[in-house]
């Protein structure tokens, strides 16, 4: 049976998110990984943005971008990480966590928003390695401080619309249940599963922004990165070339483990797909990519870790002075 959008009271004002209950068993163990990752996620996100600020050698778009990243990776982290954590220590104890309507769909908000911003901030990136690659000579008069923070200005814009297009079609819905949501945050699907409405027009209207504001920065993306390659074929030197590939590879990698699990989940048909593979990958891009983001940027890269080793030395040197005043 299908209601009227937005004509009926909610019959539920309560949800229960069941997390992984089939980990019970493991509960403290899990509960203990998820912490170390929260926490490694936090640092290594916070270090970033910090050794941005504090260094000069930082100051150029692409560490500009890659700072904007990380404070998307602790958005996604903190909005998801702390429901799972709850979860995991008392889902056996309470049959899951429980939440109002409304701070489901509250979460669901600072999901999309960082989700979707940072599709968008990806496609700017590998605009970025293009420029430089592919057109060096205008890098500098294109990428101004200038074009760096209106690009960010327009994605948090953007995603902020994104995002209100989505909690205001999902808020004409008539929920009546079940109450119970089979998975560890407030997605998209789990949330439609709870309404009696028909929620076709929903899908259509939420697979045209998709496209808009996921898909199409993924299109831009390959284009960009078929000129960067074809580029560094050109390059005569094996110097040259690993020089060239060394400067986009973070960020290939980093689109890689993003998209790769964002395609799967939401790309492809959902009723074949495994509920318990479903809740995997989707710790991929809100757990462990968010804490793979700082460790991929900086293990290999020369300024991040010469901008490390300037601030122990000052943090060396403030304790020095302070101890033998």
């Amino acid at each position: 049976m299908s209601f009227p959008q937005g004509t009926l009271p909610n019959n539920i004002t309560t949800i229960v998110l069941l997390g992984f209950p089939d980990v019970h068993s493991f509960n403290f163990l899990f509960f203990s990984l998820l912490i170390i990752l929260y926490f490694g996620t936090i640092f290594g996100n916070l270090l970033i943005m910090s050794l941005y600020l504090m260094s000069k050698n930082l100051q150029s778009p692409m560490y500009f971008f890659i700072t904007q990243l990380s404070l998307y990776d602790l958005l996604v982290t903190t909005d998801v990480v702390p429901t799972l954590l709850h979860t995991a220590l008392y889902g056996e104890l309470t049959g899951g966590t429980t939440m109002t309507l409304a701070s489901c769909i509250i979460q669901f908000f600072f999901f999309v928003i960082s989700e979707s911003s940072e599709c968008l901030l990806l496609s700017v990136m590998s605009y970025d390695r293009y420029l430089a690659i592919c057109n060096p000579l205008r890098y500098n008069s294109i990428m101004n401080y200038k074009f760096c923070v209106t690009s960010v200005d327009i994605i948090w814009l953007v995603g902020f619309i994104v995002t209100l297009c989505y909690v205001f079609l999902i808020n004409n819905l008539y929920f009546c249940g079940p109450h119970v949501i089979d998975h560890f945050f407030c997605d998209f699907e789990p949330i439609m599963q709870l309404s009696c409405s028909d929620t076709s027009i929903i899908h259509i209207h939420i697979l045209i922004l998709s496209f808009f504001f996921a898909m199409l920065p993924f299109i831009i993306i390959v284009m960009s990165y078929t000129y960067i390659v074809s580029t560094i074929l050109k390059i005569q030197s094996n110097t040259g070339r690993h020089k060239a590939f060394s400067t986009c590879s973070s960020h290939l990698v980093v689109v890689s483990l993003f998209y790769g699990t964002i395609l799967i989940v939401y790309m492809f048909p959902t009723k074949g797909q495994s509920l318990l593979l479903s809740k995997v990958l989707s710790l991929m891009y809100t757990v462990v990519t968010p804490l793979l983001n700082p460790i991929i940027y900086t293990l290999r890269n020369k300024d991040f870790k010469e901008a490390l080793q300037k601030v122990k030395y000052v943090i060396k040197e403030s304790i020095h002075n302070v101890f033998s005043v």
